[in-house]
């Protein structure tokens, strides 16, 4: 990889310092960010400090936090070895899959790029920024039937559009269906402006925004002209047999059990089927039963159906998002 830790080996055990030489300089002032900003990120994260050195790099702190951030700036380099940018998010996925449960030990290397578990779509490569993603990117790919069930901005419902779109460029499936509970439509949608579709879109506006990010904007208008693309209500799903598509049912929590059943039972001959959801978002009626926490308790141990669950840590969107979690979740467990 062209890296190599230049820790004097006449050092003392306790040594505060790790040497990192990166022979293509071009290279290390992309590894550096405009302005050192990530390495000013991974010293905020890591609780280390990062000392330029001409094309060298001294990673200064405790022993476990050094070896730790010097897993994850050799992992950032072999990304740009490998033709990739490195922008903040990938500095963010880099530190969070770069912190092991336990130390690492004496000389081992984290294991962080993996351009195995990348998403191909027509705009952007995808990967997963977490150990909970990555497995359950692994997991759509390798079940029929997937759930991912965890909190706002954890990926859930992104990386199953981005494994939906990567199956459809491949050929794997042939076309793509995403839906969603329109909860509040029952009584009122007929109060609102428009045909059905106008009326149902803002429901559907999340699916948009994923499917735009990873598709040209013209070629999703025709993918949905020509219905290789749908977004529709779950309501819609009723009586209809879906063979040779990657379905995805967001918001799941949302869903009755009537309805749940109702569409995991759509799923035909050669597709792929992901719900998901989460269970403190429950914005049914008092009294009635989440489909997501229905098909939870039925479907748990049932072969070809895979469970991935995500806490607070795996939020990829801003990180007061994630604190703004965790503060949730402990005055509900005070309570």
């Amino acid at each position: 990889m062209g890296i190599s830790a230049l820790t004097p080996p006449t050092k003392p055990e306790d040594v505060v310092e790790t040497l990192l030489e990166f022979p293509d300089n071009r290279l290390l002032i992309e590894l550096c960010g405009e302005f050192d900003r990530n390495l000013a990120q991974i010293e905020h994260q890591m609780g280390v400090h990062v000392l330029r050195r001409g094309n060298r790099l001294a990673v200064v702190g405790e022993k476990g936090a050094r070896e730790q951030a010097a897993a994850v700036l050799r992992s950032l380099y072999a990304r740009l070895e490998a033709g990739r940018p490195v922008g903040a998010g990938d500095v963010d996925g880099a530190l969070r899959m770069g912190r092991p449960t336990a130390p690492a030990g004496e000389g081992e290397q984290i294991e962080l790029f993996n351009p195995g578990m990348e998403l191909r779509t027509r705009k952007k490569p995808i990967e997963p920024r977490t150990e909970a993603q990555k497995a359950y990117v692994a997991n759509l790919f390798a079940h029929e039937l997937g759930f991912g069930i965890g909190p706002a901005g954890t990926g859930k419902t992104y990386l199953a559009v981005a494994v939906g779109v990567t199956m459809f460029i491949s050929g794997a499936v042939e076309r793509i269906v995403l839906s969603r509970p329109a909860v509040e439509a029952g009584e009122r949608l007929g109060f609102l402006p428009g045909d059905m579709k106008e009326k149902v879109d803002p429901y559907m506006q999340p699916l948009y925004d994923a499917l735009n990010d990873f598709l040209p904007s013209k070629q999703v208008e025709k993918l949905i002209q020509e219905k290789r693309i749908e977004i529709a209500p779950l309501a819609f799903m009723r009586g209809r047999t879906l063979s040779n598509a990657f379905v995805v049912l967001d918001e799941a929590q949302n869903a009755t059990a009537m309805q749940m059943k109702m569409f995991l039972t759509r799923l035909g001959e050669g597709s792929r089927m992901v719900i998901t959801g989460d269970r403190t978002q429950v914005d049914l009626p008092r009294g009635v039963t989440s489909g997501l926490s229905e098909a939870e308790r039925i479907l748990k141990g049932v072969k070809g159906v895979s469970f991935n669950y995500f806490t607070a840590k795996d939020v990829v969107r801003h990180p007061l998002v994630a604190r703004i979690i965790e503060a949730w979740d402990a005055d509900e467990a005070s309570v």
